[in-house]
């Protein structure tokens, strides 16, 4: 049995979130706009409301919040309701390569924020009214997680989409 892994440094989560946009933007290249819009049921969202999505976390609750984190000490950090502001974004009327665009616009500095990262800066927190502290080596954690997570979901949307038109 080999050891657990360590946690990943910066520079290495710096990688991994640069690279999710690449998968990002071949999954939604290679579906028309009406898969790409498609709702597999009421109040589920569409696979541009996921980028949109995405676009949002980048802000609110990542490197926003990291930010926010390295800006003052013990900051209390701000929720959001993640559905209102999907409804708000309108991301399903919007082009898919417009908001996959904007995403690689916002990851690109991010990569920049979190390859910078020193490991005085990983254990600094904020205060979350959910979650309690929550420290900037939390939130590259799962930030990693929520990333790769995106990717299947907009291919099971695909896979969705595809067994509803034969039905």
């Amino acid at each position: 049995m080999t050891p657990d892994p360590r946690p990943l440094p910066p520079t290495e989560v710096a990688r991994l979130l640069d690279s999710a946009v690449a998968m990002i933007r071949a999954e939604l290249a290679a579906l028309p706009d009406e898969v790409l819009a498609w709702h597999p049921a009421p109040g589920e969202w569409c696979a541009k409301e996921v980028v949109g999505h995405l676009i949002e976390s980048e802000g609110r609750g990542f490197a926003g919040r990291i930010r926010i984190i390295l800006a003052s000490d013990t900051p209390t950090l701000e929720t959001w309701d993640q559905n209102e502001v999907a409804r708000a974004r309108r991301d399903c009327e919007r082009d898919a390569t417009e908001l996959v665009n904007e995403l690689a616009g916002l990851r690109r500095e991010s990569v920049a924020l979190v390859a910078g990262l020193s490991a005085t800066d990983l254990g600094r927190g904020g205060r979350h009214p959910k979650v309690g502290l929550l420290r900037v080596g939390d939130l590259l954690h799962e930030w990693v997680h929520h990333d790769r997570n995106r990717p299947p979901v907009l291919r099971q949307l695909a896979r969705s989409a595809e067994a509803a038109a034969y039905q």
